[in-house]
């Protein structure tokens, strides 16, 4: 019987066990599982009376997005979960979505201070001042991340 079942291909129409679902992804069901608890509104399996999960073709469409994103682009979860909410489903799929500069550029960290700090204390004719200056910017980073740690978590 199994080997007639391997035989029998099923439609893209067709609900899929998260066997099923895992082996046509390539993936463990274990991993299916997480991804369920982590991408709650994009995989949103139908749970029969018995408890098994039937992964729709929707479900199925979101779990290969989110492969496309965590296995080949390297991405994280997090940034999985925004690039979906941000560009879709569909996007990812057709292989037209792409990361936005414009949010990390407005972002203003200490780390990205530091970066322009550094050039332009290299970029500068006056070194041993921009050094300095460099110097005194790590410092203040320094004291920042020294007051976050004594600060009590919310």
């Amino acid at each position: 019987m199994t080997a007639l079942k391997s035989r029998i291909e099923k439609s893209s129409s067709a609900f899929r066990s998260i066997g099923e679902a895992a082996s046509e992804l390539g993936l463990e069901t274990h991993v299916l599982r997480y991804w369920e608890t982590r991408f709650p509104r994009d995989v949103r399996p139908i749970k029969r009376d018995d408890g098994r999960r039937m992964f729709r073709p929707q479900d199925m469409d979101a779990l290969r997005a989110i492969r496309i994103l965590v296995h080949e682009r390297g991405m994280t979860l997090k940034g999985a979960k925004t690039m979906l909410a941000e560009q879709g489903i569909e996007a990812v799929l057709a292989g037209t979505a792409a990361l936005s500069c414009t949010a990390l550029e407005t972002v203003i960290s200490p780390a990205r201070e530091l970066q322009a700090s550094v050039a332009r204390a290299f970029a500068a004719p006056d070194r041993k001042t921009r050094l300095e200056d460099v110097l005194q910017d790590l410092a203040d980073i320094k004291t920042r991340i020294d007051a976050a740690r004594v600060r009590p978590a919310a």
